[in-house]
């Protein structure tokens, strides 16, 4: 078995996969629209499975917004450089939740930033 992607549904496409592409730096790697069952697909990521798990951005035609409710946490992305990383997603207009900085109760370098849905994602410094 292998973990696959994890999808979460998007009130803008474009937007998200926008922000993912432009700001994370992922790829689009895949699309589909579905007319008849209503939805769009889009599915990004650093690679392509079975390389790495991917992200599905489902777009449920007509809907513009989700309640989060309170059960999901957020998404973790690897990177050299927590500081930097969110520095950039910052000066590409998005939101930086909470500063590069150690993990409570220890030293793993992490920080937090929000997508155009509101989806937290974690930013953990990878050892070089």
């Amino acid at each position: 078995m292998r973990f696959l992607h994890t999808m979460i549904r998007v009130g803008d496409l474009e937007r998200s996969a926008k922000f993912y592409i432009d700001v994370l730096g992922m790829k689009e790697l895949r699309r589909r629209d579905v007319p008849e069952g209503k939805y769009t697909l889009v599915f990004v990521g650093y690679e392509n499975n079975p390389e790495q798990a991917v992200i599905e951005l489902t777009y449920n035609y007509g809907v513009e917004s989700y309640d989060l409710g309170n059960a999901f946490g957020h998404l973790a992305i690897g990177v050299p450089d927590v500081a930097a990383t969110c520095e950039a997603v910052r000066a590409a207009g998005g939101k930086v939740t909470r500063e590069a900085g150690p993990v409570k109760f220890g030293t793993t370098i992490i920080g937090f930033v929000e997508d155009p849905d509101g989806y937290k994602i974690e930013l953990i410094q990878s050892a070089a």
